[in-house]
């Protein structure tokens, strides 16, 4: 799956979302109840609603609990960030300059962002308009 063809930004949303969700599955076994990816200026937004694990909802019970959950996440951020990026590399063929990760300690809801080298939003908008 590749954009080598002038795919839509929707479409290459959608691809995102996809290969994202079965990242997930693949990798830690339970995925997002709903998942979204956002390209906006030079970001790629994946926006992944889903439910703590249940070691996390024990662990926020304890004091420090938050911050466990925190740094469990972000360690599985550096674990798994060379994968992700290179899934919004592959499918959007732009450089990945930098990435960022969040979690919800309330909802479960991650936010990944990656930061592209140029503005691949406005890049799509002039591919698209040039083939109407």
């Amino acid at each position: 799956m590749t954009t080598e063809k002038n795919f839509s930004k929707g479409q290459i949303e959608d691809m995102i979302t996809k290969k994202v969700i079965k990242f997930y599955l693949d990798t830690l076994g339970v995925g997002p109840k709903e998942a979204k990816t956002y390209i906006l200026d030079d970001m790629v937004i994946v926006r992944l609603k889903g439910q703590l694990l249940p070691i996390e909802k024990l662990l926020l019970r304890g004091r420090s609990g938050l911050s466990l959950v925190k740094d469990i996440r972000g360690a599985l951020h550096a674990i798994t960030t060379s994968e992700m990026t290179n899934i919004i590399a592959e499918l959007t063929k732009q450089k990945i300059i930098s990435t960022h990760s969040d979690i919800s300690t309330k909802t479960g809801e991650i936010v990944e962002i990656f930061v592209l080298d140029n503005n691949y939003e406005k890049e799509l908008a002039t591919k698209n308009k040039s083939r109407l």
